[in-house]
């Protein structure tokens, strides 16, 4: 059997990371050495590591969180010492399957012309729902997508799916692509750091799989904010920086103008939502990204978010019954009635939500209130970013949305279009 080096980045997991190892250590495949890297944990990951598998893995203990590429790397550069011939890095949240080490491994040593190859992943939460199977950029909306991502397993997917980038949660890697195209882009910190190694990856000329008797489950912290705009940063910063780099020279100007489309509806919508910390962190990741800014957000860029929900408890406390349509937005009308229930139980109030079609709706659920052509006030909208319609002075952000935009955008344009140029040149 050939050796495999299987790196695990952590940060703050430790029950997480503990599943992990063991299912890792339980695979059927068992030629394997296995690394943990901590990036500087301040729970108690390195007692765990210490006390329970101080003889079974190697601890690689960075003194400061170097983030996932970086702390990956860390990892990787080890394991670059021995001769495996794969090297595979999943992450702290993710539990491989017994067989999956094996069957990546053999899915590329019988196909030559793949560089890398991922686990079919599911989510931990619900592990007959696939979370990614295969991820494809988008160069007409500037994008990535996973085409089957959020499908029941009924076993008519697929066997394999060859793709243009898979996530770096359980991927395993041929050790001669990675002596010719290098390690993750440390400089991500984290945030499509996979994506940008898999797109080096296919223009060496290697191809990229998902392996769908390869499983794995994942917990994946979604790129939404919670408590602070810190992935709100990275995932802006780095999105821009990808498609800088890797855009067409034919599709440059169609994806300027995308990018600034997207940047003026997120501050606009901050600017609704009473979010400042948000336009400060989105423009610092903007403007780091045309100037080729990387690596660790500088201080006073990421800070706490305000989620005052002033729309949420305005409507609580002015009705009992709230009559939802959901108008085909089924999951973000379940998102605003699980939060206004929330809001009620808080209050110590008791509200009912329904979805009566034969009633006029108390809220009615849209794409974008800020294109609703009805005025009226007599429907609540809301939108799958959440964003309420609610207020006579609401009226006049939705009334003034386009003009701002186009303002944003004939000031933005050519200082965008010249940096990038610039960033490309280099």
């Amino acid at each position: 059997m050939e050796k495999i080096g299987v790196v695990i980045c952590n940060f703050n997991k430790v029950d997480d990371l503990d599943k992990c190892i063991t299912s890792i250590m339980e695979s059927t495949y068992q030629d394997i050495d296995i690394y943990v890297v901590d990036n500087a944990s301040v729970d108690d990951s390195l007692k765990l590591l210490n006390e329970k598998y101080s003889d079974k893995v190697t601890i690689i203990a960075n003194k400061e969180n170097l983030g996932g590429s970086g702390g990956f790397n860390s990892g990787l550069r080890k394991a670059l010492q021995v001769d495996y011939k794969y090297l595979m890095c999943v992450d702290n949240d993710a539990m491989l399957d017994e067989n999956a080490i094996k069957n990546l491994k053999e899915f590329l040593d019988k196909h030559q012309e793949c560089g890398m190859a991922c686990a079919k992943v599911y989510h931990t939460s619900l592990p007959d729902i696939v979370q990614q199977y295969g991820i494809t950029i988008d160069y007409e909306d500037f994008c990535v997508r996973s085409p089957y991502e959020g499908r029941l397993e009924d076993g008519t997917m697929p066997e394999y799916v060859y793709c243009d980038a898979v996530p770096a949660c359980a991927i395993m890697v041929k050790r001669e692509v990675v002596d010719k195209i290098g390690l993750l882009p440390e400089e991500n910190f984290l945030y499509w750091d996979d994506t940008e190694w898999c797109e080096e990856c296919r223009r060496a000329g290697y191809k990229i799989a998902c392996v769908g008797n390869a499983k794995a489950l994942h917990a994946m912290g979604a790129k939404k904010e919670v408590v602070n705009t810190f992935p709100t940063y990275y995932a802006w910063r780095n999105w821009i920086k990808f498609f800088v780099k890797y855009t067409p020279e034919e599709k440059i100007e169609e994806m300027c103008d995308t990018f600034l489309n997207s940047l003026y509806t997120i501050i606009y919508e901050s600017l609704y939502n009473d979010e400042p910390t948000r336009i400060k962190t989105v423009m610092a990741a903007y403007d780091d990204a045309i100037h080729g800014i990387t690596g660790k957000a500088k201080e006073g860029i990421i800070g706490p978010l305000n989620n005052s929900y002033l729309r949420e408890n305005e409507i609580v406390d002015k009705y009992s019954v709230i009559n939802i349509h959901t108008n085909g937005y089924e999951e973000s009308a379940n998102r605003i009635a699980k939060r206004l229930r929330d809001i009620a139980e808080k209050k110590g109030k008791k509200i009912d939500v329904v979805e009566d079609l034969n009633q006029e709706p108390t809220i009615k659920m849209c794409e974008f209130i800020f294109t609703v052509e009805d005025l009226s006030r007599k429907t609540i909208y809301v939108d799958t970013d959440d964003n309420i319609l609610l207020t006579e002075e609401d009226l006049y952000f939705v009334m003034n949305y386009a003009y701002g935009r186009e303002t944003f955008m004939k000031a933005q344009k050519d200082l965008f279009m010249r940096k990038v140029k610039e960033l490309r040149e280099k």
